[in-house]
């Protein structure tokens, strides 16, 4: 067990040796749940994605073929020329 010393401000610095336990870098975020019985519960937060990354795969089906590129050309030019 470990103690950690509250500041006058009424913070904390968590050891690194807790962090690198709990797989979290500068910049993550770390939630706290109060346990009814007084107790306190640390984890890290689920990492958040941001940009184009969030849209990867969200259109993957695993029970689908995957379309080669002659095929959305082909889909691609029907469309242009009106036949979808």
């Amino acid at each position: 067990m470990q103690t950690l010393t509250v500041t006058s401000k009424g913070q904390i610095t968590v050891k690194k040796e807790v962090l690198r336990h709990l797989g979290v870098k500068p910049g993550d975020k770390i939630l706290l749940d109060l346990a009814p019985d007084g107790n306190v519960v640390l984890k890290a937060a689920p990492h958040e994605q941001h940009g184009i990354e969030t849209i990867f795969g969200i259109f993957h089906d695993p029970d689908r073929a995957p379309v080669s590129i002659e095929e959305m050309n082909k889909v691609i030019a029907d469309s242009w020329a009106g036949k979808r």
